[in-house]
């Protein structure tokens, strides 16, 4: 259409035409004098609905190009979804197998970690046969349940993410994916039991080094493979107390 105006006198009549226009406030996309972008073209419910579905699709296109994959990306997926809830997992232990019961603590590439009342219990994924909400607890269909906004965190992660995020454990496992070498290797001087196919080890954590992972009970030195590690669990004091009893029993003798 044409008007006969140069473009600045054109723009000054839009400009006038629009402030004598009737302002009309969207509810959903206009927070005061800002505005925010919509999702997309249908309601916001069904763009959710949308997006959990093909996150479910993709994650079946993916298992299904990578099948050797396939069993570790799914305990990834579920002990993410109970991180902070109460899960039991059935492991494997040679012929035997053993019962876990705990809170979902932290969520690695290769592991999952679980504490209660009185263990913290590491498990390699190869290692577990089942993992499962136990019967009667309440099943959530995530993790995140409560939030807590808070600025001061925004601002620190935004301008120091690096420094921020390595203070807090709580926040290297929301941001990273540790392997049970690096997280082990957090818990140095930790007593603990090793479990592996061939003997149980007790000791104290000293670090790990080239995939392996080193003991010392006393005067004693333990170093093992991590391919070797099937179970890990802190010690507890009585169990201490026990094998410190022992030790002195054989120093006397």
């Amino acid at each position: 259409m044409r008007t006969g105006l140069r473009l600045d006198d054109y723009r000054k009549l839009l400009l006038e035409k629009r402030k004598n226009e009737p302002k009309k406030i969207n509810a959903l996309h206009e927070k005061g004098e800002r505005f925010s972008s919509p999702l997309g073209a249908t309601s916001t419910e069904e763009i959710r609905i949308f997006n959990e579905y093909m996150e479910q699709v993709n994650f079946r296109k993916i298992t299904e190009a990578a099948p050797e994959r396939k069993r570790p990306l799914l305990l990834k997926k579920f002990f993410k979804m109970k991180r902070n809830q109460q899960v039991e997992i059935y492991s494997k232990l040679g012929e035997k197998t053993r019962y876990s019961l705990g809170k979902v603590t932290a969520v690695g590439r290769d592991f999952v970690m679980l504490t209660n009342l009185k263990d913290r219990i590491w498990v390699p994924y190869e290692q577990i046969e089942s993992a499962n909400v136990p019967t009667g607890i309440p099943n959530y269909d995530n993790s995140h349940q409560y939030f807590i906004y808070d600025n001061d965190l925004r601002h620190k992660l935004l301008t120091n993410f690096g420094e921020t995020v390595a203070k807090r454990d709580v926040y290297i496992q929301q941001f990273f994916e540790e392997t049970l070498y690096t997280n082990l290797r957090m818990w140095s001087g930790t007593w603990v039991k090793v479990e592996t196919p061939s003997e149980t080890f007790f000791g104290k954590i000293d670090g790990t080094n080239d995939q392996r992972l080193m003991l010392s009970m006393f005067r004693r030195k333990h170093d093992m493979t991590m391919n070797d590690v099937l179970y890990v669990s802190t010690l507890r004091y009585t169990t201490l107390l026990s094998l410190l009893g022992k030790r002195l029993v054989n120093l006397f003798q």
